[in-house]
């Protein structure tokens, strides 16, 4: 492992970025010396700017994957070589325009009826009524249920937070049904 990588690498778990954050990271740099063929540290700006445009003009990658390879070369260069590059401000990749496929309310709850294991059943609706990512929908427990307040509390959601979604009044009364006639299995 080369002197550079394993800085990043520290500088990365200094500033408290995720793993999947660092080994992304990581890639993108990596990508960036394969394509010159020498380390980064050796690369000027001018050199930066026309492998932006090769990503975006030739490779024709998302605005998501530039903006993640644009994040983690900004961090290289600016946390761990304490460069500041004017290129890396000026750049920024085009967002797609395209609109999401949103269902109807009554399209959803269609699609969870038929849904026939019942955990799966209320874990999605309640994922979808409290708007919960599925990380967290998947790691609830019962006692992350306030009824009294009428909320649920999502631990180590991401970023490693903590918060408190409000539940659906209409939601109570199935979440208790299925208690009820689950609780054994929990």
């Amino acid at each position: 492992m080369s002197k550079l990588r394993q800085r990043m690498i520290e500088d990365m778990q200094l500033n408290g970025l995720a793993p999947t954050t660092q080994r992304a990271y990581l890639a993108a740099v990596q990508m960036l010396a394969q394509h010159y063929r020498r380390s980064p540290d050796q690369l000027s700006e001018p050199e930066i700017r026309k492998y932006f445009l090769y990503l975006a003009e030739t490779k024709r990658l998302a605005h998501r994957t530039i903006t993640g390879y644009l994040c983690a070369i900004k961090f290289l260069y600016q946390k761990t070589l304490q460069q500041s590059w004017p290129v890396l401000d000026l750049i920024r990749a085009p967002r797609s325009k395209k609109l999401p496929v949103i269902l109807s309310p009554q399209e959803v709850w269609q699609l969870l009826r038929l849904i026939h294991r019942p955990t799966a059943q209320m874990s999605l609706t309640l994922m979808y009524a409290c708007r919960l990512r599925a990380s967290e929908g998947t790691h609830l427990r019962p006692g992350d249920i306030d009824s009294k307040r009428m909320v649920v509390g999502v631990r180590n959601g991401k970023g490693a937070k903590d918060r408190y979604v409000p539940l659906p009044q209409r939601l109570l009364e199935p979440l208790r049904a299925y208690w009820r006639e689950h609780r054994s299995r929990l």
